[in-house]
């Protein structure tokens, strides 16, 4: 092999994966609790004493759930955020996460890369996570991150648990992430410049306070990813309940509403990609979360009531500012429906 290797032989220096590794994603190991991190053929995590380990796994492919035209940094984000939603949902203390990335040739680059990490160190410093091992791939384009936290015994949330009179609540704004995907899918429209939405949905704001503090609170949780009413619909599965939604109680943003006011409700209640919490409360801890909401320490709209189950294939009702009942025939996103 020649040792003059010219300026054009570098430029397309093709990296290994272990030069990947070692470039761009050696130095997201420093959380607390990681005894060995990347380099092995596993990593050592050194997990709380009388505390559970929740797992969750998320895989986003391009084209799919971001645009092609998104950024490395766009989809580092995205890609974290999502799957700490899920950590959100089920009450658990982020830690850890692994990350498997199959990479096309042409990305493969050092510019490229370094946008990737950069945006994987933004959420996991922000959020105090060490990423402990994973492994890169040539092909299309797709992103897998598993992400590990910690809840103590019995703490965690759960999608069953929901009892009759409960009432419902949601976390932030609905319909924003309908809204969101417009604005990173289609250029020169009335959302392209948004950027409040280009941020919701390329950086979703994962609700981790909002889940530890509804420990012992929540009667039942989950993350909206696949639409409010298919979401809310696992729940009533998993509890063997109903639910009556009032979309005169929606919380939609001013500008979504102005957006697109014939769409915003259906959006809001199909839409999906929303990353915010939707959970339940009994009676009893009910004038808690009220409190909360009316100091401004919790950011959640009460949006309807859990019922009792019943010999019908729709879990959940959804009413119009009239009471009158909507169709809820519409599903949310299924990767295989």
């Amino acid at each position: 092999m020649r040792e003059d290797t010219t300026l054009s032989d570098q430029k397309h220096h093709q990296p290994s994966e272990f030069e990947l590794i070692a470039t761009y994603f050696k130095d997201l190991t420093g959380q607390a609790g990681v005894a060995l991190g990347i380099g092995d053929d596993g990593a050592v995590i050194n997990s709380s004493q009388n505390h559970q380990l929740i797992v969750a796994t998320d895989t986003l492919v391009e084209g799919v759930h971001f645009p092609v035209s998104a950024s490395a940094g766009q989809i580092a984000t995205r890609a974290l955020c999502v799957n700490l939603s899920d950590m959100a949902a089920m009450g658990a203390q982020p830690r850890w996460f692994t990350l498997a990335l199959t990479l096309p040739e042409e990305k493969a680059n050092s510019t490229w890369m370094a946008d990737f990490s950069a945006g994987l160190a933004d959420i996991a410093n922000r959020y105090n996570i060490a990423l402990v091992g994973g492994d890169t791939t040539s092909g299309p384009l797709t992103v897998s991150i598993t992400l590990l936290g910690e809840a103590p015994p019995e703490q965690s949330l759960k999608r069953s648990g929901a009892t009759v009179a409960d009432s419902i609540f949601v976390t932030g704004y609905l319909a924003d992430g309908a809204a969101g995907l417009k604005s990173a899918s289609i250029k020169n429209n009335i959302y392209s410049n948004s950027d409040r939405l280009l941020q919701r949905f390329y950086k979703p704001q994962p609700q981790i306070e909002t889940g530890l503090k509804l420990r012992g609170l929540a009667t039942a949780c989950i993350d909206i990813s696949d639409g409010l009413v298919a979401d809310l619909g696992h729940i009533c599965k998993s509890s063997s309940v109903t639910a009556t939604i009032y979309t005169a109680q929606l919380p939609i943003a001013a500008d979504v509403r102005q957006l697109a006011p014939e769409d915003c409700i259906d959006w809001a209640l199909f839409g999906g990609d929303e990353y915010q919490l939707c959970f339940t409360v009994g009676a009893d801890k009910l004038a808690i979360i009220e409190q909360w909401i009316s100091s401004g320490e919790l950011f959640a709209s009460k949006i309807g009531t859990i019922g009792a189950a019943r010999d019908s294939d729709s879990l959940v009702t959804i009413l119009d500012p009239d009471n009158n009942p909507l169709s809820a025939n519409k599903k949310g996103y299924d990767h295989f429906g």
